[in-house]
């Protein structure tokens, strides 16, 4: 924690090769009393540098930046450190890069357009350990990439992976995948809310992904959904 951070704040990198960008954003955040911005990276590399350095909560990450992009840039944050959530920064929601982003570890995206309230819960999302993508979202994303003929199989160390999973906790994979909230799974298996819950945290440590966003793109590439 920086000197001066209130605790329970959510500490905020801002990566975007655009300097009105991150000014316009770190004004924005920094209004917000739970939200603090610690720092700045102009490219993927000192983004990097920087979660090494400063220990963000959630980066803000923008895909196409100069010296190393934004997708190779949240693959190496990820594999290189287990709590900074990447939070990627695109100006289409429906673009290849950002189905990229996601298989490397983000936790979900933001538009760059988007509102300062948006912005904020973004990163509360975020930050709390949930996918910031709205189920609808998550499903028409993967949906229209995995529609690609050079979409990637599973690796042989998830296809181990899945085959640890038990009947419900596939069947409650496939749900997420379709985009359904646990609320709404939970009714359609006809269960508490809770025992989805266990589920779903059953399912991310048998395979070892971050959130429900790399369980969707995992589904996908599983074929256990088909696209359309």
């Amino acid at each position: 924690m920086t000197p001066g951070t209130t605790p329970g704040t959510i500490r905020v990198l801002i990566a975007d090769d655009q300097m009105m960008v991150r000014e316009g954003f770190s004004v924005l955040l920094n209004a917000m009393p739970d939200i603090e911005v610690v720092g700045e990276a102009v490219n993927g590399r000192e983004a990097v540098d920087r979660v090494r350095e400063l220990a963000p909560d959630v980066v803000l990450m923008d895909i196409r930046m100069p010296e190393l992009n934004g997708i190779e840039a949240t693959r190496e944050i990820v594999a290189a450190d287990g709590t900074a959530k990447v939070l990627v920064l695109t100006t289409f929601d429906l673009d290849e890069y950002v189905y990229q982003a996601l298989r490397a570890g983000a936790s979900g995206f933001l538009l760059k357009d988007a509102s300062a309230r948006q912005l904020a819960d973004g990163v509360r999302v975020v930050a709390s350990g949930e996918a910031l993508l709205a189920p609808t979202v998550t499903k028409r994303l993967i949906t229209e990439f995995s529609k690609l003929s050079e979409a990637p199989r599973l690796m042989p160390s998830a296809q181990a992976a899945y085959g640890d999973l038990t009947e419900r906790e596939t069947e409650v994979l496939v749900l997420i995948a379709q985009g359904l909230s646990n609320a709404e799974i939970a009714e359609r298996l006809v269960v508490a809310e809770s025992t989805i819950k266990t589920h779903v945290s059953r399912v991310l440590v048998k395979l070892g992904l971050r959130d429900r966003t790399q369980a969707a793109v995992f589904a996908y590439e599983a074929r256990l959904v088909t696209p359309g």
